[in-house]
């Protein structure tokens, strides 16, 4: 047992309550018990700051999945820590709901999950550390995962992409369109919006409005009004925010991510609209996204999405983190700028020629996925295996590499 209030905890819990009727029971006792309340949530804290210690990206622990431990993801490994203490699941659910709202203990045990963000500050005269979480069910416990969020933005220019790309990306240089930033779970899309955030907040006189889920970066708007509109806490959806939005004047719409065709019907509306439209998708390259974006409608509506969507598209950045030789993370990336040639491969339904099309668009600032694990490892910033095993396309990658022999 790690918490000290543990022992008298239990005399005040039945043995045959489970699940969420115990959930409920431990918290209305550390609700009435403020000093057993602070030492679990400065257990939370204790965690966190281990977290940022260790420049983990992400922390998980309770349920039987854990075997007791904490564990953390430190520049894409998981491992369980073996600094820190191991909890029994009261004390986890004690820890957890430490850090929840009353509205969001709600959503938690009726939904069984419950995503938030999270500000804390870990030592004294510090701004806020900020971290995203999902708190759920597992086996009828609860357990966790807490994302650092970096309060530390990239500066545009260091993510590598060429200078074509970033005035696209820029209000000054283009006031409409769609631009995607794709990737799997855990591939720095967030962190790469931010940097387009940061870029035109400090370039551009005009107003950005962000919708999350949850809301990371926290921004002090400069040249820019930053809105930040939390899914949840200031408005119920992603489609919903989005037509609020529009009647908000804004220059800029983030949409935190399009997860379904409404949403994607709506940010389409918006770029339709005139407006500059940033979001993300959940998808490993240029050409999936495309379609991605295509299948999440009905065949008798995809024709006229296919044409919206080659009249608004601007870019797609789609990136992935790899491991590098000094045991961290680089950004491998591909991008699409989107040209005539482009617009009429989508109208026309031949999005298979347009892999070519980024492969021979290196002067309007296109790159594939290939060509950039090729450069990292002509660098010698990789190594040949990472390119192969990180690659959308194994057989480019493997010419690529036996032509540079």
């Amino acid at each position: 047992m790690s918490l000290s209030f543990t022992p008298e905890m239990l005399v005040g819990l039945p043995e045959y309550l489970t699940g969420t009727n115990r959930f409920q029971n431990i918290n209305k006792l550390i609700t009435y018990n403020t000093a057993w309340h602070k030492e679990a949530y400065d257990n939370l804290k204790k965690l966190l700051k281990h977290m940022r210690e260790i420049e983990a990206s992400d922390m998980d622990f309770g349920g039987p999945g854990s075997n007791r431990r904490v564990w953390y993801r430190v520049y894409g490994n998981k491992s369980p820590s073996d600094d820190k203490p191991s909890y029994t699941d009261d004390e986890v659910t004690a820890i957890l709901l430490s850090v929840l709202s009353d509205d969001q203990k709600v959503i938690l045990f009726k939904n069984k999950n419950v995503d938030l963000s999270v500000g804390m500050v870990l030592d004294d005269g510090e701004n806020p550390s900020r971290f995203r979480s999902d708190i759920y069910y597992e086996s009828n416990v609860l357990v966790a995962n807490f994302r650092r969020i970096s309060q530390d933005l990239f500066k545009i220019e260091s993510l590598g992409f060429p200078e074509t790309i970033i005035k696209r990306l820029d209000l000054q240089y283009e006031k409409s369109g769609l631009i995607l930033v794709t990737g799997i779970t855990g591939a720095g899309k967030s962190c790469t919006l931010d940097s387009i955030i940061n870029m035109n907040n400090h370039n551009n006189n005009s107003h950005i409005v962000i919708i999350g889920n949850p809301i990371e970066y926290i921004h002090q708007s400069d040249k820019c009004i930053i809105r930040h509109r939390e899914l949840g806490e200031d408005v119920l959806g992603f489609k919903e925010g989005v037509i609020q939005a529009l009647r908000q004047d804004p220059d800029i719409i983030i949409v935190g991510e399009m997860r379904d065709p409404e949403t994607i019907a709506t940010v389409i509306e918006a770029t339709d609209s005139g407006h500059k439209c940033f979001t993300t998708l959940h998808t490993s390259s240029v050409v999936d996204s495309i379609h991605r974006i295509i299948g999440e409608f009905l065949p008798r509506e995809q024709d006229r999405i296919r044409l919206r969507l080659a009249d608004t598209l601007k870019v797609i950045i789609s990136q992935k983190l790899v491991p590098n030789k000094e045991g961290k993370l680089s950004l491998a990336k591909e991008i699409l700028s989107v040209n005539a040639s482009v617009r009429a491969a989508i109208r026309s339904k031949n999005i298979g020629e347009i892999y070519q099309m980024i492969t021979e668009g290196k002067k309007f600032g296109m790159i594939t996925l290939e060509q950039d694990l090729f450069n990292l490892c002509k660098t010698n910033i990789i190594t040949k295996e990472t390119a192969m095993n990180f690659s959308n396309n194994r057989k480019r990658i493997e010419q690529f590499l036996a032509y540079s022999k």
